[in-house]
């Protein structure tokens, strides 16, 4: 789960970790109301759910009160389109205004799970404002790393060897290892699945904060949150992604034209590489789950279907826990819901599915049975084209 920039230093704060003044605004007048705090000079920055919005024209500095009108007047509505939003990108109707810093350098810093050493890693560079990737493209020798013990967590002396590593002032280098012991210990805390600051600044008069952050939340740990699932913008998410989310099924859209149903998320990822080989494109990425209903099964095909880019739909279900025939009588009640008109490849393999492949082949309607993941996706592809 993804939160806005405004919110996630609004739960650093919390922790110590240093933000500039600043509050969020919903319309121009509210805007220069909190501008007028830093005596009309503020910087006014777009709220979207994606990285790069200086580059697309989100960000923007304001002298004084009039300008800061005219930017919130021309971002509230805007749509902001950025490396990570795609070639539809976001509409802003919300900006944070904030005190403009006295920047004298900025750096990178980040925490994220490594899944190699199986621990948090504390990633860092002298190259603050860039794209970590691209820093790692141009410039691998800058970024430096500390993993972390899960049992004892972030050390001291970690934190300080990074603070040097990266060039912090010398004067500095305690304050910055305070920075980082305190953004260790949200990210913990919180359950966060990233935490990234980007950049991290030292200004002229001696501070050391988070000019920008960004904090994603690990989804299956947000029951222990409360506080932070009332966050979620909604208005940020693919409509289609959050009726998924009703019915308790992980979905995510892709970009092509084959609609995926799938028990198990490494079958799911297996299945979209094979529809892949086989020259053809997922649309999407869909977890029925190991103990789906009916009720829920039809929900998926029915979400699946509503994606109009979708030309047909390959199910590939292995029946643990979950079990074929229940597959096959939500298969048949959705497509007959629905009045399906595209193409309808199924897999079936586990418990039940003589019973489930019987279910499907008296349904009437036009499924096409398939043995295998490779066959049931070679057919698809041939279908779709």
């Amino acid at each position: 789960m993804n939160i806005h920039e405004y919110q996630a230093k609004a739960v650093l704060r919390t922790y110590g970790v240093a933000v500039p003044e600043g509050a969020v605004a919903f319309d121009p007048e509210e805007a220069v109301r909190v501008a007028e705090r830093f005596g009309g000079k503020a910087v006014v920055k777009a709220q979207i759910h994606a990285g790069g919005r200086g580059k697309a024209g989100g960000v923007k500095l304001a002298k004084s009160l009039d300008e800061v009108r005219e930017y919130a007047r021309e971002l509230i509505g805007k749509t902001l389109i950025t490396h990570q939003t795609g070639p539809e990108g976001k509409v802003v109707k919300r900006l944070l205004i904030e005190t403009l810093s006295d920047i004298q350098k900025e750096y990178y810093l980040g925490v994220v799970v490594d899944r190699q050493t199986g621990s948090v890693v504390i990633m860092a560079s002298e190259e603050g404002g860039m794209e970590i990737e691209e820093v790692a493209a141009h410039s691998p020798e800058k970024i430096f790393r500390e993993v972390v013990d899960p049992a004892v967590g972030l050390r001291p002396f970690q934190a300080r060897r990074l603070a040097y590593a990266i060039r912090i002032p010398a004067a500095l280098i305690n304050k910055a290892a305070g920075f980082m012991m305190a953004l260790y210990k949200a990210f913990v805390d919180m359950d966060c699945s990233i935490a990234e600051i980007n950049p991290l600044v030292v200004t002229n008069d001696g501070q050391v904060m988070a000019l920008d952050a960004k904090l994603n939340f690990d989804s299956n740990a947000l029951y222990r949150h409360k506080d932070i699932v009332e966050l979620r913008d909604i208005d940020e998410e693919e409509p289609i992604e959050i009726e998924a989310s009703k019915f308790d099924l992980t979905y995510i859209k892709l970009n092509g034209n084959i609609g995926c149903m799938v028990n198990g998320a490494g079958l799911a990822m297996a299945t979209m590489d094979t529809i892949k080989h086989f020259g053809g494109e997922p649309a999407n990425f869909l977890d029925v789950g190991g103990g789906a209903t009916e009720e829920k099964v039809t929900a998926a095909f029915k979400i699946i279907l509503s994606d109009p880019a979708v030309k047909g739909i390959l199910v590939n279900i292995f029946g643990g826990i979950m079990k074929c025939d229940v597959i096959a009588n939500g298969v048949v009640a959705a497509a007959r819901q629905v009045g399906l008109d595209r193409p309808l490849v199924v897999r079936l393999e586990g418990t039940n599915v003589d019973l489930g492949k019987q279910i499907l082949g008296q349904s009437g309607l036009a499924i096409v049975a398939a043995d295998s993941l490779a066959q049931a996706a070679q057919k698809m592809v041939e279908l779709v084209k």
